[in-house]
């Protein structure tokens, strides 16, 4: 695999910490702006509308310049977001650093899938895309733990000024690593906008919506739900997100890994076996073992979809696939926001802290139902004779040659 998979890798280490950090860290900066903890959690929601919203803009605002100096740009703003966050003096002024940082999010993941993907084979193309989300897999493993006790020991605003340090290294690793390609002649954004009409394209969004929304469900609430529930204590919470990046790690390299050789099987058996733990979860979360192992499930499972979801997108749309690549990465966030609400919904509702694992097993639920709708829709093109990935052809990815 290239280098240059390296850079990219980094960059999502940097996004995935920052995305995700916040969640340790809501009592410390609830307690330092004097705000309550739903209020805190705008900085979550925020950030994921901000990522939803920022794809297809900062993705059409690119569509003039090269990709890697795109991305540059992207990391540049990150930087920026996080350095806003890290001394905003108000909550106002941090929520708006969280909105600025997350406008880079999808952008950087969808441009960076299709360079990922230019880079390596045909056959090659989902295993590339797994190991640039590598760099977000492991970012729950080493990069939210570390922020997190980080900032409970030194203050949030040094975890912020740490992430803002990893964008630098993001952005100089992209500079150097990363190929200058030629921007593909032709390309527009009515070229663009035309792959989002393939039915395909859409069904692959909706089921990242509800997969993705179905772990988000469950995760977003995991620290009351484990203290509460489970009877972990407050510090076990890192170490349980530790179990839960490792399973996003092992899930994302196996979904990667077979994606390439079987998308939709993968699919089904990941979705199907998701929606089953996360309604075991309202059982496990009651026992410390069985939750601890249902967590990493949850974690694997959910992001065994990552790579044959963003692969499908991009086979659909191959003629133009840089704005639907950066579209699907916003729908992961809209999952997130959406389950994220629902949960609190049901919490609130007095369902108890284990409630939102139903939401998320409905959720993944019917993206199962979506994925065998998807595949039923393309095997009757198939036998009818019309093309299931679309026409248009103004933008064909090139595979690199070294």
């Amino acid at each position: 695999m290239p280098l240059a998979l390296l850079a990219l890798a980094t960059g999502a280490f940097g996004i995935g910490t920052t995305e995700f950090v916040i969640m340790g860290l809501l009592p410390e900066v609830a307690d330092d702006f004097g705000v309550s903890i739903p209020t805190a959690g705008h900085l979550v929601t925020g950030y994921a509308l901000g990522v939803m919203f920022g794809a297809p803009l900062m993705t059409v605002l690119g569509t003039k310049i090269s990709r890697k100096r795109m991305l540059m740009l992207l990391m540049g703003l990150f930087v920026v977001g996080n350095l806003l966050s890290a001394l905003a003096p108000s909550f106002g002024l941090m929520l708006t650093g969280r909105v600025v940082a997350s406008l880079a999010h999808g952008a950087f993941f969808g441009i960076g899938s299709v360079v990922a993907a230019d880079l390596v084979a045909p056959d090659k193309r989902a295993g590339a895309i797994s190991l640039m989300f590598t760099g977000l897999t492991v970012a729950n493993v080493v990069g939210v733990p570390l922020g997190t006790l980080v900032g409970q020991s030194l203050g949030w605003r040094v975890t912020f000024g740490i992430v803002a340090a990893l964008g630098v290294v993001g952005l100089l690793g992209v500079a150097k690593l990363v190929p200058d390609m030629p921007k593909p002649e032709g390309v527009r954004l009515r070229h663009e906008l035309a792959a989002l009409k393939n039915v395909q394209v859409l069904l692959a969004m909706a089921m990242t919506v509800l997969g993705f929304g179905g772990v988000f469900a469950a995760i977003t609430y995991i620290a009351p739900m484990m203290t509460h529930v489970a009877g972990f204590a407050d510090g076990s919470v890192t170490w349980l997100l530790v179990l839960f990046g490792l399973g996003m790690v092992g899930g994302n390299l196996v979904g990667g890994k077979y994606a390439d050789r079987a998308l939709m099987p993968m699919l089904y058996v990941s979705l199907g076996a998701l929606a089953v733990v996360l309604a075991l979860f309202t059982l496990t979360a009651h026992n410390k073992i069985a939750a601890a192992v249902t967590i990493a499930l949850v974690g694997a499972l959910g992001f065994a979809t990552v790579p044959p979801l963003q692969k499908r997108v991009l086979d659909h749309a191959h003629g133009a696939p840089t704005l639907a690549s950066a579209l699907n990465i916003g729908a992961f966030n809209l999952g997130n926001a959406l389950s994220a609400w629902l949960g609190g919904l049901v919490i609130a509702a007095g369902l108890g802290y284990t409630a939102p694992n139903w939401v998320g097993a409905v959720l993944a639920a019917a993206a199962l139902a979506l994925a065998v709708l998807s595949a039923g829709l393309e095997r009757r093109e198939r036998a009818a004779g019309t093309p299931s990935d679309g026409t248009v052809t103004a933008e064909r990815p090139t595979v690199a040659t070294h």
